[in-house]
């Protein structure tokens, strides 16, 4: 499908529904920071958990150029929505192209234990985005390159096993030509917005800290449930996972991956009318509870659950 050909994007939907989640947000933030009991503290926590992955939704949009027809606006609510994350908008269009680019070629079968592959790298790796860990990477990394960018660089590891075995030679190797100064600009705005919002609303550590734990095991489970054990294939790799509608509003269509990785032009509002059913579509569940068992040895013949 052409861009010209793609349905049109819903912008007056997507600026309200980023007013919406993030000021949602901001509430949990604030309950779970101020509410004396703790089972109150705990549902603030759950439903941020939600509401920031509805941000991170409108966030994954800008990437691809489709949450508003104008570029600058584009970008504009892209980095915005960035700083609840927290991250640089920079940063993250430029791996999350990457992955559309070598998604489930040998830099990107995580779920897959090939022959070489260092196993007790290939666990912790998988593990790590099975509990959420894997978010912290990312506030961290931003915060490493505005701070230290040839540190990141040197983590790379181009040409070895363990770059390929763990795509930092591909992602990384994003940064070479990344621009510094926009990046370093986007993480002080990053910065500025989490530190408004502690001050403004009198937020604690551990309110902040439960909030934030709970958003990154909710968005650290689906980020690699909707690839896991789909076919090797740049653009079929992926899976339209089956989950409660409730659930797949919050995430605007999320779930439904195969068809954004066939049609990463279409805003997320019409995702459903490519969903082809003729094709497996396993549930988010059963794809989640079989990755807690861990990477599976390669076969070439098999690439499915």
């Amino acid at each position: 499908m052409r861009a010209d050909d793609a349905p049109p994007i819903p912008a007056a939907l997507n600026a309200l529904l980023l007013v919406a989640a993030m000021g949602a947000g901001a509430l949990c933030l604030w309950t779970a920071s101020h509410a004396e009991a703790l089972w109150v503290r705990l549902v603030a926590a759950g439903v941020f958990s939600y509401v920031n992955n509805t941000v991170f939704s409108l966030l994954h949009e800008a990437t691809h150029g489709v949450l508003h027809p104008l570029k600058r606006i584009n970008d504009g609510l892209g980095r915005l929505a960035a700083t609840f994350f927290p991250t640089s908008f920079t940063l993250q269009r430029a791996f999350h192209l990457t992955h559309h680019r070598y998604n489930r070629t040998a830099r990107e079968q995580f779920d897959y234990l090939h022959p070489g592959d260092h196993r007790v790298l290939k666990y912790a790796q998988w593990y790590v985005i099975l509990t959420g860990v894997y978010w912290l990477f990312v506030p961290l990394g931003a915060l490493v390159f505005a701070l230290a960018p040839g540190l990141l660089r040197r983590l790379r590891g181009p040409g070895t096993r363990y770059g390929e075995q763990t795509g930092a030679d591909a992602y990384l190797g994003r940064l070479e030509d990344a621009p510094g100064t926009a990046i370093r600009a986007e993480v002080l705005g990053m910065v500025a917005v989490q530190a408004g919002l502690a001050f403004a609303l009198d937020l604690t550590v551990v309110g902040w800290a439960l909030c934030y734990a709970a958003f990154a095991v909710n968005w650290s489970s689906l980020q690699y449930a909707d690839h896991a054990w789909s076919p090797l294939d740049v653009r079929e790799g992926a899976w339209d996972l089956k989950v409660a509608a409730p659930v797949r509003w919050v995430f605007l269509n999320y779930h439904y991956h195969r068809a954004h990785h066939r049609h990463p032009q279409v805003p997320w509002l019409y995702l459903g009318r490519y969903v082809d059913e003729g094709v497996e579509r396993p549930s988010f569940l059963r794809i989640w509870l079989s990755m807690w068992r861990g990477p599976r040895p390669f076969h070439p013949d098999r690439t499915t659950v």
